[in-house]
């Protein structure tokens, strides 16, 4: 679902060049640029412009990248499906330093929607279209032995978020 009114800033961080989106309210999308989905909800017409809401989002990232869990959370809006809302809203309580697998996802989804099962594989498609990278932690998210996998960013900032997070020792699949 595209936004109506977009304004973007840009923030450097020490993984890559970061792009913001706001609706002028509300952070709405934060990618790495290159990133897979970069900029989905972008539709082109956008005004590059400084914001109260993208300024907090910055002052968040610099917490963060300083190796600290920020203690503020800037405004977020997302509009997307009912399902992939409710798994960005899984991955929202999902603490920082801690992960999570994508069959506990898949689990959480299907017991909030009163179903017996749901598929790993359907979690992780909406876990990898989350439009706000970091602060909704999709880099939380790993294998179900443990190991790192997928991740719209890149495997290596996914390792070196979680590492930022105190997490060492992960696997690449």
């Amino acid at each position: 679902m595209k936004i109506d009114v977009q304004y973007t800033d840009t923030y450097q961080s020490p993984l890559g060049g970061i792009t913001l989106s706001s609706d002028g309210e509300c952070l709405t999308g934060l990618w790495f640029d290159g990133q897979k989905y970069f900029g989905s909800l972008l539709t082109g017409e956008e005004e590059r412009k400084t914001l109260p809401v993208l300024e907090l989002t910055k002052k968040w990232l610099d917490v963060y990248f300083s190796g600290r869990e920020p203690d503020f959370m800037p405004p977020l809006r997302v509009k997307d499906s009912a399902f992939r809302m409710e798994v960005w809203e899984i991955l929202r309580q999902i603490p920082y330093g801690q992960v999570a697998t994508y069959g506990e996802i898949a689990a959480a989804v299907a017991k909030k929607q009163g179903l017996p099962s749901m598929s790993a594989q359907a979690a992780g498609g909406a876990v990898g279209h989350n439009p706000i990278s970091i602060l909704i932690p999709c880099h939380r998210v790993v294998g179900r032995n443990g190991s790192l996998t997928g991740y719209a960013g890149g495997i290596e900032k996914k390792r070196k978020l979680l590492e930022l997070e105190g997490r060492t020792g992960l696997q690449t699949v």
